[in-house]
């Protein structure tokens, strides 16, 4: 009877315990994919350390009907670079701070996004598919010249995104439950690199 029931127990515990413990990408709160930084590339042209990434699961669908009641939101990406010295606390050589900012114009139902490091430069376009896919990359950042880098020397490039919280005006924001659920806050990713 004790062999028997054995089994049973092990297959018990399998059966609840594995779902919990395993999971193929980290999963908010609300059962979704959480938001992360992926495809992460440091390269160089002539003159500057460049820097390009993509925000993967930023938005939801409560966002999107949000935005479409004219609701704008903005990513804030951090960016610093650190150069690493050993037995010492790293040097920060820059610090970056970019916002995307999306809103919709519903009469014209056009999309614009708004970009700080090109001068606040607006992109508009009628595909929300488009306005995400730009809002959630950064293209060709400059970070640094390059005549401020030492060559073969050990670097570290840390970046983050969150949804920057704004407040509406008249404190509309307590009239709209769902606002709330707009939260989101990557990760710092870490990229160590020689130059």
């Amino acid at each position: 009877m004790k062999s028997l029931s054995s089994p049973i127990i092990y297959l018990f515990l399998l059966f609840i315990l594995l779902p919990v413990f395993v999971r193929p990408f980290p999963v908010s709160a609300g059962g979704r994919p959480e938001a992360n930084i992926s495809d992460i590339i440091i390269t160089t042209s002539e003159t500057n350390l460049l820097f390009f990434c993509t925000v993967k699961n930023s938005f939801t669908p409560e966002m999107i009907k949000g935005i479409r009641n004219g609701i704008p939101i903005t990513f804030t990406f951090l960016i610093e670079l650190d150069k690493v010295i050993n037995d010492w606390p790293d040097t920060t050589l820059t610090e970056l701070t970019i916002h995307h900012t999306l809103t919709y114009d519903t009469l014209k139902q056009e999309y614009h996004v708004q970009l700080s490091e090109r001068n606040n430069h607006l992109v508009t376009t009628n595909s929300l598919d488009k306005a995400k896919a730009i809002m959630a990359e950064l293209s060709g950042i400059k970070i640094i010249p390059r005549d401020k880098l030492i060559p073969d020397a050990p670097y570290a490039l840390h970046v983050k995104a969150k949804l920057a919280k704004k407040k509406l005006p008249f404190n509309i924001h307590y009239l709209i439950p769902f606002i709330s659920l707009w939260d989101f806050e990557t990760d710092w990713r870490t990229i160590e690199f020689r130059y």
